[in-house]
């Protein structure tokens, strides 16, 4: 019997979830992408340039996923006073209601997790997760290297 590596339960569980994001997302004619981008938008704006890291996306990816937000109307860019060279990212009104769509199905999906696991369960996941980030953070830089 072939042993169940973790990256392969990281793998399948991560694209289930994905697909169940996605599914409810387009029911608001959104994407699981723009639900997280339009979670991650601050009040005061967010620069471009922070978001990409905040989303695990590379510049192209973002860029297509931020002209595809402003194309529907849920965000808009402004120049950033503080430094002329980036811009600051904001929420339309309409992209403030997307926010909300898009809390309120993470929110109900924590619950339905809660309601099925222990605070035990719970704590050891997160445990779990910190030190899955921080291996791979750490063989990253051993191939880098």
């Amino acid at each position: 019997m072939r042993k169940k590596t973790i990256d392969a339960a990281l793998r399948s569980t991560w694209t289930a979830v994905s697909k169940m994001y996605n599914r409810e997302a387009s029911k608001f004619d959104s994407t699981m992408a723009m639900g997280f981008a339009l979670l991650n938008i601050e009040a005061e704006g967010t620069p471009s340039t922070a978001l990409g890291p905040k989303l695990g996306m590379e510049p192209t990816s973002l860029s297509r996923l931020l002209n595809s937000m402003e194309e529907k109307k849920m965000i808009e860019r402004s120049a950033n006073p503080a430094d002329g060279r980036s811009v600051l990212i904001f929420l339309t009104p309409f992209g403030k209601e997307k926010r909300d769509d898009s809390r309120s199905v993470v929110l109900n999906f924590n619950q339905i997790l809660e309601e099925q696991l222990t605070d035990i369960q719970i704590k050891h996941f997160f445990e779990v997760t910190n030190c899955v980030m921080k291996e791979s953070k750490k063989f990253e830089h051993f191939l880098i290297n």
